[in-house]
């Protein structure tokens, strides 16, 4: 029944978004963030499944079918505004939407050239990539990789870096069960090999305030913090910061002297707290054990703002702490790393 109500109401054919103004022809079943994206719209995005906020638009006009529940994501007061996800909205009128372009490095797409492979862990990889050009971003921001090797094939991955002076890029791959892209990056030798980088993308990055930071990281989740921690002690910034990193073993801990280089040198106080969810009992590990959530209540300093990447349960499960700790929803960015299993399914 559904099905039929859904083929009825869709529209017979090309609707009109107008995108901050631009028009923009959107083909039937096409979602919104869909016809920006072919019309070279640089329109802020992350996980194109509905899984995040970062391409949240206000619908001014015209109606939309949405493919998912968006009530889960957006707060109540942005849901009395009229803001939608425009990667689950597929116009079923011409429509107008309004969405925050102004402060986004404009997405490009430029080859590059594998330079370099270092494992951080079993399933977790290093990938740097000289750029042909150099290219924006914001550190916290993504790009899009497809490698020629593997055509039609691309993956979201974090700057694990702020821009370099010699256009060179590096992102963190966790092999995923499954995952074409990221097997072949793990487990293969694939220097000198060539790759298309199209970015940035997102719109989790550090937002300039004296509030003190907390940071809560899961997996490879930790590229980007590692990037904007980089970035803001290059710029002089002198917040006091809280990292969580959680992990399940030992093994899995990377980046350590990196974050210890960040503790030494930051301006203001800085507190690490790694975090282990399945170490085996009786084993070497001194430090703390359990959820990395499980600690949010002892690290958040009043007033601090949050900034969450990791697994969707995990960002989630942190979100709702914070909210406890009376942290401002609007003080907490996130990046939820999605994956083709994470996928809600279509209402």
């Amino acid at each position: 029944m559904l099905s039929l109500v859904t083929r009825l109401l869709a529209p017979k054919g090309p609707v009109t978004a107008h995108i901050n103004a631009r028009p923009v022809a959107v083909a039937p079943k096409e979602t919104l963030l869909q016809a920006a994206l072919r019309e070279g719209i640089a329109f802020p995005h992350s996980c194109r499944v509905g899984g995040c906020a970062t391409c949240k638009c206000r619908l001014v006009s015209g109606k939309v079918r949405e493919l998912t529940q968006s009530g889960y994501i957006l707060s109540d007061e942005e849901l009395d505004q009229g803001y939608i996800l425009a990667c689950q909205a597929v116009p079923q009128t011409d429509v107008r939407i309004e969405v925050d372009l102004s402060a986004l490095p404009a997405r490009r797409q430029i080859g590059g050239r594998i330079v370099g492979q270092e494992r951080l862990t079993h399933d977790i990889v290093q990938l740097r990539v000289q750029l042909d050009e150099a290219l924006a971003y914001k550190a916290g921001q993504f790009a899009d990789l497809t490698l020629d090797s593997l055509p039609g094939v691309a993956r979201s991955y974090s700057f694990a870096t702020p821009v370099q002076p010699d256009a060179q890029v590096s992102f963190f791959v966790r092999k995923v069960p499954g995952g074409r892209f990221s097997t072949l990056v793990v487990d293969h030798d694939l220097s000198g090999q060539r790759l298309t980088v199209h970015g940035p993308g997102g719109d989790f990055w550090l937002r300039p305030a004296d509030a003190p930071l907390v940071l809560v990281a899961g997996g490879s989740g930790l590229a980007p913090m590692l990037a904007m921690l980089a970035d803001a002690r290059a710029q002089g910034v002198a917040r006091p910061v809280t990292l969580l990193f959680g992990a399940r073993l030992q093994a899995d801990l990377y980046g350590m002297a990196a974050i210890e280089a960040f503790a030494r040198s930051w301006p203001a106080p800085f507190r690490f707290v790694p975090v282990l969810s399945a170490e085996t009992p009786g084993s070497t590990w001194l430090g703390a054990r359990g959820l990395v959530t499980d600690f949010l209540p002892d690290t958040v300093l009043p007033g601090a703002h949050a900034y969450l990447c990791g697994p969707p349960p995990m960002v989630d499960t942190a979100r709702a702490a914070l909210l406890r700790q009376n942290v401002a929803d609007a003080d907490i960015h996130a990046d939820r790393f999605t994956t083709l299993y994470d996928r809600p399914q279509a209402a």
